[in-house]
């Protein structure tokens, strides 16, 4: 009896040549290409249009000139002492958000060397 052995790496059948499948997207695979490339830019378009209306300018005359006074931001003050300051008897609240307002700042700091505009009804006051 012959024995006959199969080795993987000797074959006698002629070589194949493999060739690259074309890809073929179906209509669900187009779908969802779309949506996940669309997705992005439908999120930033709907962020612009929502928050883009705080970039826009005032249509609010500005204070006339000689109705406000400035003054200097020294190493230390914060609006609350400057508030107190310039309105003794007024509501600091109230004088700290007039002045944030005023100014358009963006939050309650103030740095030093800052110039701030005072409305006139509290710098009668000093």
């Amino acid at each position: 009896m012959t024995t006959i052995s199969a080795s993987p790496f000797l074959s006698t059948a002629p070589a194949t040549r493999h060739t690259a499948t074309r890809l073929r997207m179906t209509q669900r695979g187009r779908r969802v290409l779309l949506s996940v490339a669309a997705t992005p830019i439908a999120v930033a378009l709907a962020f612009a249009l929502l928050s883009g209306g705080s970039a826009l300018a005032s249509r609010d005359n500005g204070a006339a000139i000689g109705t406000f006074e400035t003054i200097t931001v020294a190493t230390g003050d914060t609006l609350w002492a400057i508030a107190e300051e310039i309105a003794p008897a007024a509501d600091p609240r109230d004088v700290v958000d007039a002045l944030i307002r005023f100014n358009s700042l963006d939050g309650a700091v103030v740095a030093a060397g800052q110039t701030l505009a005072i409305p006139s009804e509290y710098s009668a006051a000093q």
